[in-house]
């Protein structure tokens, strides 16, 4: 149930609204903890201005948000739509990542035809764009022939979901194939015919640096980005982040670069974790924190409590200058139970596990500026005169009431309209997994 009703109206007010300062533009005013006090003229779709609270048209139909929140939609810029949803057909034993490794190996090479990726990359599509967000860049299983299949699948569904959400791929491919010139050769062209990104998880393998320079160089030839998933481990020996650095620094790639999860950067000494974190910095590198289901996976031993929270220095990429953001990550799978791809649950959650607050005035660009500019899309996550309509509105005022409630009741409003908020049933997954 919504707690307020749109006017019936394409042209229209909202007054009276609480924005997050760091996703405007155009538009300034007093703020405290980074929230500012506007009236929002909406007309064909778009914003139409951004005015001092009390100074909209009178004879426009206004609703009054009574200081309730308005935030531009979301951006998920780190997810796995192709493994989402198969918990209950395949289940993480014990909860560490070598099971969530084997498990989600086990269940794609027995069930992930186009029909079952395709069913549940739309139930997640469906779930994202009910919460609120515009933009996904998810990550596609690419172990041959995987990712024929499967970027086939994304193909169609970028298509199909053109005028809803954004979508951008990466291929994750395993990074031993990269020596192989035929197979590496193949999931090339397949990501560069759909438009997809070169990634991998990297840890310490023989010849690593030498296949981060073929990576890196066929990227360059083929005009594509990279997306890596990266030291994904509490092992302080495992500081691969480190040689991506150099490598791009060393190779003069001119493409973006974003490195993912990070985790074991936590585990480093302060020296070399400056060291790291500089060369970070002078490469260029983008990071993007995953921290539900870090948490989940990292220092994870039966009978023990963990020790840390899995998370990369967030902090310290942030004060260096690194453009950082944070993601869902996995989706009900053997890599994350839980989860529903809702951006506000990602937000709050970062929040708390990452100390985004004290202050919060800048806290929002996490899940709105931050990823959107990261993926190459400066449009989206702000809210601007002449850009889309495309906003979530909440009966939150301030910070604490927005992140003590999960905002069920929030409206989503999609070139000027309400969208329709109900989300998709999980028993309308049945039929792929209850075989």
């Amino acid at each position: 149930m919504s707690f307020c009703e749109l006017p019936d109206a394409p042209h229209f007010v909202l007054a009276n609204a609480t924005l997050p300062a760091v996703t405007v533009e155009g538009f300034s005013g007093p703020a405290k903890e980074g929230l500012v006090t506007a009236d929002l003229v909406i007309g064909d779709g778009k914003v139409e201005s951004v005015l001092s609270p009390g100074t909209a048209p009178a004879a426009l139909p206004s609703l009054d948000m009574r200081d309730g929140m308005v935030w531009p939609c979301l951006v998920d810029m780190h997810t796995h739509l192709d493994k989402g949803h198969i918990w209950e057909r395949r289940r993480n034993p014990d909860g560490s990542f070598m099971g969530a490794l084997e498990n989600v190996g086990a269940d794609r090479a027995a069930n992930w035809s186009a029909d079952d990726v395709r069913a549940r990359m739309e139930f997640s599509l469906k779930t994202a764009y009910a919460h609120g967000t515009k933009l996904i860049r998810t990550h596609l299983d690419s172990i041959p022939p995987q990712h024929g299949i499967s970027f086939e699948v994304f193909s169609e569904l970028k298509h199909d979901w053109k005028d809803r959400i954004t979508l951008q791929a990466v291929a994750l491919l395993p990074l031993e194939s990269v020596l192989d010139e035929t197979v590496f050769g193949d999931i090339v062209a397949v990501t560069k015919r759909h438009g997809g990104l070169l990634g991998g998880a990297t840890r310490i393998l023989p010849d690593f640096e030498k296949i981060l320079e073929t990576l890196f160089r066929a990227a360059a030839d083929n005009g594509l980005d990279i997306d890596l998933h990266v030291d994904e481990t509490e092992d302080k020996q495992v500081l691969t982040l480190k040689t991506i650095a150099e490598t791009k620094l060393k190779t003069g790639f001119e493409g973006a670069v974003t490195v993912g999860h990070c985790c074991s950067l936590a585990r480093q000494d302060d020296d070399l974790a400056k060291q790291t974190i500089d060369l970070v910095a002078k490469a260029g590198l983008s990071v993007v924190s995953l921290p539900m289901c870090n948490m989940y996976l990292q220092d994870r031993h039966a009978g023990r409590t963990p020790r840390w929270r899995g998370v990369t220095l967030f902090h310290e990429l942030a004060a260096a200058g690194v453009k950082t953001a944070v993601a869902s990550d996995n989706t009900r799978d053997p890599f994350y139970a839980y989860g529903d791809l809702d951006g506000v649950e990602v937000f709050r959650e970062s929040v708390r596990i990452l100390h985004l607050d004290h202050p919060l005035d800048t806290a929002a660009r996490v899940v709105t500026t931050a990823p959107a500019d990261i993926l190459g899309r400066p449009d989206i996550g702000r809210i601007k005169p002449g850009g889309p309509a495309d906003l979530i509105l909440f009966s939150a005022r301030r910070w604490s009431e927005f992140l003590s409630r999960p905002q069920a009741d929030r409206i989503v409003m999609r070139n000027g309209m309400g969208i329709d908020r109900r989300l998709p049933d999980y028993r309308d997954l049945d039929p792929i997994l209850m075989k």
